[in-house]
């Protein structure tokens, strides 16, 4: 299944603390100074809170340099006392291994304590964790079990977390409806993840009438929230007159915000819009580029482009190796355009530039 969990998870976005001390923005007043100061006094007398916040601090640089080692010193402390969001707080810094070595069962023991105590979000990590078999034996019903929880406390990553199960059929028997259900519940919530995947089954008629409409609504607030899938998706929108007036301009628009986050999809489609110059210039020097940046990332559309591209000469120069290389890797992902420029370019090939596109194929190794 898709390893999600790593992906869409984030931290907060604030400090908030007892005594309604708030830290927040990367330049602080002097009054914000006072206050970190003041965390600093309770954390230091033991209050789990503070200790907890001021690990806050330190993980994101507010009011202090940051320090990944003096963040997790003071989760620690917190966590001792039982601290729900210091055990969680810890828990993912030994998931992402930042001042500690990274150590998923470390990981799992503190998110699970956290979780015990109905911390939503120690939840939905714990769940993913069990779903991936990340520091614990895959077990798909707990990681279930810690999902729905979460989910049904009405924390938004779970439920769309959830509805993504639904979707994939999986973990859990297939089931639009039900996935629906739960993406409107974190979409509603303004999840971008839960918005963009509610506008997918609108897109496709799965689970709901298909609605371009309302699918493009939740679209674009995904996209305003800057992300790229929603941001892909809406160009693709835009680029087909897909719920709004046809407009290549917009398309490229909103292509090339995804493509600048290196969303593979993106950079693929921007490319296929700079090498037919639509919405922009033709520019097919630029279009390969975009093409060898998603193919690089293992993206199959990307590497059938990348392929035809070195097979004609078009952008670059022309390469039958490297051209057999991306056409072979885009097949594994079913992706066959061009097949007849692969079937012509090959019969000209060489029994050695066979083999030496063969070898490039089982050393290629995908970008993260």
């Amino acid at each position: 299944m898709k390893a999600i969990w790593n992906v869409k998870h984030s931290w907060v976005t604030g400090l908030v603390v007892a005594g309604g001390l708030l830290l927040c923005g990367a330049g602080l007043a002097c009054a914000q100074l006072s206050a970190l100061d003041e965390i600093r006094a309770k954390a230091e007398q033991g209050d789990a809170e503070s200790q907890n916040a001021l690990g806050l601090a330190y993980r994101y640089g507010r009011g202090v340099a940051p320090d990944f080692q003096k963040a997790v010193e003071w989760f620690q402390k917190s966590a001792a006392q039982g601290n729900a969001a210091g055990q969680r707080n810890l828990g993912l810094m030994y998931a992402e291994g930042r001042g500690v070595k990274q150590d998923y069962q470390e990981a799992v023991q503190w998110l699970g304590k956290a979780a015990e105590q109905n911390f939503t979000s120690a939840q939905n990590y714990l769940g993913m964790l069990y779903l991936n078999g990340k520091g614990v034996p895959q077990d798909l019903a707990t990681g279930v079990k810690w999902l729905r929880r979460a989910a049904e406390s009405n924390y938004a990553e779970a439920q769309d977390n959830l509805g993504e199960l639904y979707v994939e059929g999986k973990v859990l028997p297939q089931d639009y409806s039900e996935a629906a259900k739960w993406f409107r519940k974190g979409a509603d919530q303004n999840f971008a993840s839960a918005q963009n995947n509610l506008a997918t089954l609108y897109l496709d008629g799965k689970g709901l009438p298909q609605d371009y409409a309302a699918a493009m609504k939740l679209v674009r607030q995904a996209a305003e929230q800057n992300y790229a899938s929603a941001q892909c998706t809406l160009g693709w929108m835009y680029s087909e007159g897909k719920g709004v007036p046809q407009d290549d301009a917009e398309a490229v628009k909103w292509f090339r915000r995804a493509a600048d986050q290196n969303y593979a999809s993106a950079q693929n489609n921007l490319g296929m819009m700079c090498e037919k110059g639509r919405g922009v210039g033709r520019d097919p020097v630029a279009a390969v580029g975009l093409y060898c940046k998603a193919a690089e990332r293992g993206y199959g559309g990307a590497q059938n482009n990348l392929a035809i591209a070195y097979a004609l000469g078009q952008g670059i120069t022309k390469d039958a190796v490297e051209a057999s290389k991306w056409f072979a890797l885009a097949a594994t992902h079913g992706d066959h355009k061009g097949e007849d420029i692969r079937a012509n370019l090959e019969k000209e090939m060489t029994p050695q530039q066979i083999a030496e596109a063969q070898k490039r194929v089982r050393e290629f190794v995908p970008k993260n």
